[in-house]
């Protein structure tokens, strides 16, 4: 919560002074169906927008919306000059090509960061929008006076949307990592030679006692709802309390992502800026 808390107040002062300058902070998420996750979801970010000062509007349309006409969509927002950032809540229709869709926003609006002209290849995260969940877990260390250069650092679970962009944040922060995924054969091994772990898999209690060490930091991006509505994170309670330190799910990571999205949609601003959008 400090971090997120600390993250609001520049975002507020950010808003504040884009206003001074006749610009106000719009942004939209597409709300294709009626999934009951991404609907609280994107109503939870409007209810952050609306405290933070930025426009956010919902574009919700129907399960049976085509491929043509939600591309169309995204493509109308994206030349809309007073829409500075687009979502697209996930997971979309089976009958929907995500890549297509994503591919459709405007990389500078893209906050999601999920743009295929993003790719991870860029030089430095400055220059291009990275997801927010990898953001959150560099700036959560970073509150905590982590210092990444020179640190051996494990990273299990290596998704498009989490692991791999967060393997790309650390190597630029000087960490040497090791990339634990569905064939790594001893991942407890690559732990214990580890000073921190993030864990992105969603398999409740993943990270067992024997695993982790006293001088192991673990951030724990992992979340799982069971039928009963209990949040489980990829670490385990026992597991937790022998490690130096750990976020906890729910309240961790989570609470920083949030915020972060629209940190990006300040930094997407700026990009904007730089390239004459705005």
């Amino acid at each position: 919560k400090p971090v997120a808390v600390a993250l609001q107040n520049e975002i507020v002062q950010q808003v504040d002074t884009w206003k001074s300058q006749g610009v106000k902070p719009r942004m939209m998420t597409l709300l294709v169906g009626s999934d009951s996750a991404s609907t609280v979801y994107a109503e939870q970010k409007g209810r952050w927008a609306r405290r933070l000062g930025i426009s956010f509007e919902v574009v919700r349309l129907p399960a049976d919306t085509s491929q043509s006409e939600l591309e169309r969509r995204v493509q109308q927002y994206s030349a809309d000059e007073s829409v500075h950032g687009i979502m697209v809540e996930l997971p979309l229709p089976d009958t929907i090509n995500k890549q297509k869709v994503v591919a459709a926003i405007h990389a500078m609006k893209d906050v999601d960061g999920m743009s295929p002209c993003h790719s991870f290849a860029q030089p430095s995260p400055q220059s291009a929008l990275y997801p927010a969940t990898p953001l959150a877990c560099i700036r959560l260390l970073k509150h905590y006076r982590y210092d990444l250069k020179g640190t051996n650092v494990s990273v299990i679970g290596c998704g498009q949307t989490v692991g791999l962009p967060l393997i790309h944040l650390l190597i630029f922060e000087g960490a040497t990592v090791s990339a634990c995924h569905e064939y790594t054969q001893d991942v407890r091994a690559r732990l214990q030679q580890s000073e921190i772990a993030f864990v992105a898999v969603g398999k409740p209690g993943l990270i067992h006692p024997e695993m982790v060490h006293d001088n192991l930091t673990v951030i724990d991006v992992g979340i799982t709802q069971t039928e009963s509505g209990e949040v489980l994170g990829d670490l385990a309670p026992e597991a937790a309390a022998l490690t130096q330190a750990y976020t906890p799910t729910p309240g961790g990571v989570g609470a920083v992502t949030t915020m972060q999205i629209f940190a990006n949609l300040m930094h997407a601003m700026d990009l904007q800026r730089q390239h004459q959008i705005i």
